[in-house]
């Protein structure tokens, strides 16, 4: 099972704030450094690795000496405010140690399911990767409402991990997995190495009522489950506390496993084909269909004709010269800038639309030929 996180391609990590953060408010250096060290270790066999950080509540209450209990919503947007900037300072010192750079994200969940702001978010996390970065999300707590509740951040770890097509997403947890019962209260409690399918039964032994397990977050993560290996992600919940966890799971310590059925691509493919309807038609020639089959993006100098009306983003289909559709895929123009755009070269996007787009008007990765 430790092959979906040794031989994954990109990795998303989320740690829970008494992970990281000491019960004196204090970031965990020398864990941190620990995990530092995973990460490069992740990096240098060629793996990009994305980072969903909790703590910054934990940590801007210490810093404006906050009493121990629960927060009001302005005290809790309070502490993150200052809790952010301590959070991305741990992590900054902590990866530039092994001399990786860190980049801060702020999202919402709301980043993660409006298509245009989805698209962005996705983009800035790609173009980091590619630069080397590790970035590290968390959610924008201060100017979050609902957001702010025990567990979202188990969720938002899942949203980004299908947000940006990764192999495997790892919760670094405060236990080892997920057990039939509780096992500090139940010593008959069994171990589940591996969860082939979340069943109602299979939630019902994370959420049962007056189950710590559920009310402390495991029925959380069994969401996140839900969503990242619709994505074609596998899902690890591990113990997060001991040192060097990543390497601790790489070699086969004890975690719950939830496989995906299918990899990211074919998971991405699948939605985009079968779930999105098309709001728009472009018209190619015969020179982009034969590369669009040969796995290329689709270039505006390509397209012949736009029909439609479509925002950045949606799903439109794809037609050759005779009317047959070809491919389906999501478009990086709305529908008044694509007319402006068709048959340009990419060297002519600025002039056209006055500022520097993007070179295709699908790219490949967002593209099902049919």
């Amino acid at each position: 099972m430790n092959a979906r996180l040794t031989e994954a391609r990109r990795i998303v990590v989320k740690i829970g704030s008494s992970t990281l953060v000491s019960s004196e408010g204090e970031p965990k250096r020398a864990w941190l450094a620990g995990l530092a060290a995973d990460i490069s270790d992740l990096k240098a066999r060629g793996a990009e690795v994305i980072v969903v950080s909790s703590g910054a509540i934990a940590l801007g209450r210490r810093r404006l000496k906050l009493a121990y209990g629960a927060l009001r919503l302005e005290e809790a947007q309070a502490a993150a405010s200052v809790g952010q900037i301590a959070l991305a300072e741990a992590w900054t010192e902590a990866l530039a140690a092994k001399g990786i750079t860190a980049a801060q994200i702020l999202l919402t969940l709301d980043d993660t399911e409006e298509r245009r702001r989805y698209l962005n978010a996705r983009a800035t996390i790609g173009a980091l990767l590619a630069l080397g970065a590790v970035p590290v999300i968390n959610e924008n707590d201060t100017v979050a409402t609902a957001e702010i509740r025990f567990g979202d951040n188990d969720r938002l770890a899942a949203r980004v991990a299908a947000m940006v097509g990764a192999d495997c997403l790892v919760l670094l947890s405060d236990i080892d997995g997920l057990y039939t019962d509780n096992p500090v209260k139940n010593s008959d409690a069994v171990f589940l190495p591996e969860i082939p399918e979340i069943t109602p039964e299979i939630e019902a032994m994370a959420g049962r009522p007056g189950s710590d397990m559920g009310s402390g977050g495991m029925i959380t993560k069994l969401l996140a489950a839900k969503i990242a290996t619709a994505a074609g992600c596998h899902m690890a919940i591990a113990l997060g506390q001991a040192d060097r966890p990543l390497s601790r799971l790489a070699r086969g310590e004890r975690a719950t496993w939830v496989p995906a059925r299918q990899n990211p691509a074919a998971a991405r493919k699948q939605w985009i084909l079968g779930t999105l309807k098309p709001a728009g038609t472009l018209t190619v020639d015969a020179g982009a269909e034969s590369a669009l089959r040969g796995g290329k993006s689709l270039l505006p100098i390509g397209v012949t004709a736009i029909s439609g009306s479509f925002a950045r983003g949606d799903a439109v289909s794809v037609r050759n010269p005779a009317g047959a559709e070809i491919a389906r895929g999501l478009v990086a123009y709305d529908s008044d800038e694509a007319r402006r755009l068709t048959g340009r070269r990419s060297s002519e996007i600025e002039t056209a639309l006055g500022y520097p787009g993007r070179a295709a008007m699908i790219h490949r990765d967002d593209l099902v030929v049919i």
